[in-house]
């Protein structure tokens, strides 16, 4: 089949001019459809927005309760001027999908963020055949191999039990939607209390709204006892780290868990004690895979290593591109972070998730 620009890249977003619909859109458009509520994919100011129920509910929250959203759920698709649209799980967080769009028999893929290690709290990532397929490549080089999640959490229960023991209290930081629940629900909760940032008390509450089991966890206010952090997990967005916010906890060790935390010299940056590998993006082995299972004849690269993932692409036979986005990948989806929380703001979230 002849390659299309079913959908192209524009100052406003990725989009279908067919429909007149983006994906995604980094400024305002007539209409979107969103991948996932992190805030560089959803952002306020469109006039009407189709996403998956969960999605929904974490906009409502997080960009206000005015928003016009319909929703698509796995199985259904609608046809907007004779374009038909699909949502399928993208694995990354809770809610995330990619949008398959098809017209006249030819198919494109965006996934969004997407990963392929299961987290019990998102639905798991789902390969979708395509003629075209837009991934993210966040971490697209093969320096990105991620350990087992199990190895991941075995490390952090180690961390925190070993604290535990002396009285410290482990402060790690996580992004408030998403990577905070994976956290919670990995750990071991026979070694301590699992307590919360307001950021992260608000996404925990919108989820298990949504039908969410998470583990038993607390809001951390002013009335929180000193002596209640002594054997404590704390989850907290990067933005709280070293502020009077966390006077209260001291003596504490902190960590954080993200992808970054692979080279030696993020963690520097992040002045913390602590790093864990701990990814919602694909690493680089799946991002092969998701482009494999497609089927595709056109691969677009967007957000992240996206020249030298197209140009490795192309070596091994791939018609391959790279197209710059406004989306921040894991180094800030929440540093825009539009989550309304009752605690003190501090340093910018970047480098957290």
């Amino acid at each position: 089949m002849p390659l299309t620009t079913l959908l192209s890249f524009t100052d406003r977003g990725i989009h279908c001019p067919v429909a007149d619909v983006y994906i995604d859109p980094w400024r305002p458009v007539d209409r979107a459809i969103i991948t996932h509520a992190h805030s560089d994919h959803a952002r306020r100011g469109s006039k009407h927005y189709l996403s998956s129920p969960i999605t929904k509910a974490l906009m409502h929250s997080r960009l206000g309760e005015d928003l016009h959203i319909d929703t698509l759920v796995h199985d259904q698709s609608v046809t907007i001027k004779g374009v038909r649209f699909s949502l399928h799980p993208a694995g990354h967080i809770p809610g995330s999908m990619q949008v398959r769009v098809e017209y006249k028999g030819e198919v494109w893929v965006a996934t969004g963020d997407h990963k392929r290690h299961t987290d019990g709290i998102s639905d798991p990532f789902e390969p979708v055949r395509c003629h075209t397929l837009i991934t993210e490549c966040t971490f697209g080089l093969p320096i990105y191999r991620w350990k087992e999640p199990s190895e991941v959490f075995a490390e952090i229960n180690g961390w925190w039990r070993s604290n535990a023991a002396n009285g410290v209290c482990s402060v790690i930081s996580a992004y408030s939607l998403g990577k905070a629940q994976r956290v919670m629900t990995g750990v071991d909760r026979s070694i301590g209390p699992i307590l919360v940032h307001g950021a992260v008390a608000n996404m925990n509450t919108v989820l298990q709204d949504c039908g969410l089991e998470l583990p038993p966890w607390e809001h951390i206010t002013k009335d929180t006892p000193k002596e209640r952090f002594r054997n404590a997990l704390v989850i907290t967005p990067g933005s709280a780290l070293d502020t009077p916010w966390m006077s209260r906890m001291k003596p504490y060790r902190s960590a954080m868990a993200s992808g970054w935390m692979q080279l030696r010299g993020w963690r520097r940056r992040g002045n913390i004690d602590k790093g864990f590998v701990l990814s919602d993006h694909a690493d680089w082995d799946a991002l092969l895979l998701a482009v494999k299972e497609s089927g595709a004849e056109r691969v677009i690269a967007t957000h992240g290593y996206t020249d030298l993932f197209s140009q490795y692409l192309r070596s091994v036979g791939y018609y391959a591109t790279a197209e710059s986005t406004e989306f921040a990948g894991e180094a800030g989806a929440d540093v825009q972070d539009g989550t309304r929380s009752v605690d003190p703001p501090g340093r910018p979230e970047t480098p957290a998730p």
